[in-house]
């Protein structure tokens, strides 16, 4: 990501092979904004732009204060809008558990055999007890990435950013993210908080450990890709998280580098 401080924009750069999302993250933004839903706004240019290997986009700088960023029950309110909006205009893909971090794992070169050979043992293990679970909140339009980290102050009001894993499915997917951050020190007065203001308690539906789970995998594409291209911090980490999982330790404290 870079700043043009002059024009107050954001220029988000990523592979040519997320167009097609980031065109619908595009879409679906402007739409959400139109509805007066506080979605991260894209610039008012035609978007993404290809280059080369790259597809570039351009939004609205929100500057930060030094307070860090909303609580987390601030991310409850922005969920329990969003879900009940109409459905988009726009067509949104199929939420697919774990698809993109089969290819991560697939194709890398950083991980070891056995290590592979794990984490698509227990990506099955998931998709098979995900297939069984029961959906009581239904349906519908999803963020797809929904956790306290993407979202943004905007004065004294606050924005949900980062749009690309938008899709259409379970509404319950929007809200195990935030319980999975756990293993990131959040706490139970923050998750009570989330819940009151969604208005609902996702803890006492027994499918959350299997969405916990599946984030948990999730969270590790990005690192495996780091590690692949060198990035040692990304591939000390990595390791670290597999083994936690593999040992089912579900109190230990995962780092963000």
């Amino acid at each position: 990501m870079f700043l043009l401080a002059a024009e107050d924009i954001v220029v988000r750069v990523s592979p040519i092979s997320q167009q097609r999302n980031l065109s619908m993250a595009v879409s679906l933004t402007r739409w959400l904004v139109a509805s007066n839903f506080p979605a991260t706004e894209p610039a008012d240019v035609p978007q993404p732009v290809a280059y080369e290997s790259y597809a570039v986009t351009f939004w609205r700088h929100y500057p930060q204060p030094e307070c860090g960023r909303p609580p987390t029950g601030r991310l409850g309110d922005l969920l329990r809008t969003l879900h009940s909006l109409p459905t988009p205009p726009m067509t949104l893909p199929r939420y697919q558990p774990l698809a993109s971090f089969k290819t991560a794992v697939e194709s890398s070169t950083y991980l070891a055999r056995n290590q592979r050979a794990w984490l698509m043992e227990r990506r099955q293990e998931l998709l098979n007890s995900y297939a069984k679970l029961d959906f009581p909140l239904g349906h519908g339009h999803l963020h797809g990435d929904a956790y306290p980290g993407n979202t943004l102050w905007d004065a004294q009001d606050c924005r949900l950013g980062d749009w690309d894993e938008a899709a259409f499915g379970p509404r319950e997917i929007d809200l195990a993210n935030t319980f999975q951050g756990v293993r990131f020190g959040r706490t139970s007065a923050e998750l009570d908080d989330f819940s009151l203001r969604y208005g609902y308690d996702i803890r006492q539906w027994p499918g959350l450990s299997v969405l916990v789970g599946i984030r948990e995998l999730h969270t590790l594409g990005s690192f495996i890709r780091r590690a692949d291209y060198g990035d040692l911090s990304a591939a000390k980490q990595l390791s670290y998280r597999i083994e936690t999982l593999k040992n089912g330790d579900k109190q230990a404290q995962w780092g963000a580098a």
